[in-house]
């Protein structure tokens, strides 16, 4: 037993779980923990931009999950990355900056959860933000969460930029207004071409704080609840089994997989998945893992000719070299590359009132993530649908947190999702057909030509389908039967419990989810503040002092 009680136990580090432990921690009346299930975010790659090609896949820094086989997908299985460092996925993620759209928080609203629309949202993100351009409104310059240009060009990419505009896609330069519709050069999570992750915006500058305590190794296993109150929590470190005590809240910010998973291991979810696991049943709350929603990219591939990609400069090692001379001495080029670099918002045909996908466009090419490049000059237009209907669940495996998890996105299982999937397809032809891209003579490559008609066009959207890492909605917000939290994020019948990650987002937003994940982090921080009488979260900065973490 960790010695005391502690005000605020946070459970993962991630993302959302470094502002939570930052506003919290800001009282010094208030006692926080903070549990983290993997390790420092020391390792050098998760810094340099391109180092996610490093990170994703590594139980160093991911919890390398996968998902079941998925008859949308014709029978694939999918890796789903998700970090399990300090910093979370903010750690081996794109670093796309992206609030998603006003439309998106309206909605949530009007399903009941008063205080999340767009007018209620916007302060949250500008007070964490710390943009490059003083002069860009509706942004913030003051905050943490640092935003910047991307340090390179490829010609490739403008000629897509140009053909997107040929078929009624404009240019833009800001996706974060509210409406993000238009193509441009997606902004970035860095700072002088280096990631800039949650632990360092949130966690590192705070560690000096006394009453803020770090455990790194530390793996929940169980919530322990007293007269249905959570009042300890039971978690693994360095193999020795421990508890900690907490006479406040206890805020789960493990994810959108990590949350739902200790709340079922805890007797917190549906009935039949507890009793099928020997659970004994503490609350029956069916949403608990359900309402699974993720984009799914369909990466389309063109070979061109005439136009230098990734795939030429990095088949030899002078091209490497080069590179990494660019990156040693500039901080910009490949090695500075977010995993995408050009972005677009559009609308898949007349009868979408706001733009319902977006495209991540890049100057290379490969058969799936992980595996070599192309030895053939290309780029690859990845789509995904912004608003899924398709629902799945994420369930345990066994009642030891070492168990697999069973996560089933159900991917294109809904008609409108197949119907959607193929207008990207047919969309993204257009884009490369158009004049601006001609001269380099692009060839569809993945998924090819040979797919034409509306059932063939599916198929070959299973064939090419991923996941774009945005997994969200497993605890979601609201009153119906399947919610989970409520718009305070209190979880439903458990006094002291909140979820503040992703997970309880009622829809999914549209566009990349780590910037609204840490929104919802920091509107808790503010609800939690409210509820428990004490003063609102600020931002304090503090000096680099001596770490007191284990």
């Amino acid at each position: 037993m960790l010695s005391g009680e502690f005000d605020y136990i946070i459970v993962g580090a991630g993302s959302a779980g470094c502002l939570l432990a930052n506003r919290l921690s800001a009282d010094p009346a208030k006692r926080v923990l903070l549990l983290e299930a993997g390790g420092r975010d020391s390792y050098p790659w998760i810094h340099i931009p391109v180092g996610y090609l490093y990170c994703i896949g590594n139980p160093r820094t991911d919890w390398c999950y996968r998902t079941v086989a998925e008859s949308g997908l014709n029978g694939r299985a999918l890796g789903y990355p998700r970090g399990k460092v300090l910093g979370g996925s903010s750690s081996i993620n794109g670093m796309i900056y992206m609030r998603g759209q006003a439309a998106d928080y309206d909605h949530w609203a009007s399903l009941g959860n008063a205080g999340w629309g767009w007018r209620d949202v916007l302060p949250h993100f500008i007070e964490m933000e710390d943009h490059y351009d003083p002069a860009r409104p509706q942004h913030g310059h003051a905050g943490e969460w640092r935003v910047e240009k991307q340090r390179l060009s490829w010609e490739i990419l403008d000629a897509f930029r140009a053909s997107a505009a040929q078929q009624g896609i404009a240019p833009v330069e800001d996706f974060n207004g509210g409406d993000n519709a238009g193509c441009g050069y997606f902004e970035v999570n860095q700072k002088d071409g280096l990631r800039w992750n949650c632990a360092k915006a949130f966690l590192h500058p705070i560690r000096h704080r006394p009453n803020l305590t770090v455990l790194t190794g530390a793996e929940a296993d169980k919530l322990l609840l007293n007269d249905g109150r959570a009042a300890a929590i039971a978690f693994m470190q360095h193999g020795e089994r421990l508890q900690a005590r907490c006479r406040g809240e206890i805020i789960l910010a493990a994810g959108a997989i990590g949350s739902p998973l200790l709340l079922q291991r805890s007797g917190i979810g549906p009935a039949p998945l507890l009793a099928r696991h020997g659970i004994a049943p503490l609350r029956a709350l069916p949403g608990v893992g359900a309402n699974l929603q993720d984009h799914l990219q369909l990466r389309l591939v063109f070979k061109v000719q005439g136009v230098a990609t990734l795939n030429q400069r990095a088949a030899s090692w002078s091209g490497k070299l080069a590179m990494a001379w660019e990156y040693l001495w500039k901080r910009s080029g490949p090695l500075s590359m977010a995993p995408s670099q050009l972005g677009a918002f559009a609308r898949s045909g007349p009868d979408a009132t706001r733009p319902d996908l977006e495209y991540h466009v890049q100057p290379l090419s490969l058969d799936r993530f992980g595996e070599p490049l192309h030895r053939f000059p290309a780029f690859t237009a990845s789509v995904c649908h912004l608003r899924p209907a398709s629902r799945g669940h994420v369930a345990i495996g066994g009642i030891a947190p070492a168990a697999p998890p069973i996560i089933q996105p159900n991917y294109l299982s809904h008609p409108e999702d197949q119907r959607i999937a193929a207008a990207a397809i047919r969309l993204t032809r257009r884009i490369a057909a158009a004049p601006a891209l001609a001269r380099y003579l692009p060839e569809e490559y993945r998924p090819g030509l040979q797919y034409q008609s509306e059932e063939e066009l599916i198929t070959a959207a299973g064939d090419i389908g991923t996941t774009i890492f945005h997994p969200v909605g497993t605890c979601k917000m609201g009153n119906d039967e399947l919610a989970v939290v409520d718009d305070r994020l209190r979880v439903h019948g458990i006094a002291g419990l909140r979820v503040a990650d992703a997970s309880i987002m009622p829809a999914i937003t549209s566009g990349n989810t780590n910037s609204p994940t840490l929104m919802i982090a920091a509107k808790a921080a503010q609800m939690i503040a409210q509820d428990n009488n004490t003063p609102a979260p600020i931002r304090t900065p503090a000096p680099p002092a001596k770490e007191t973490w284990t």
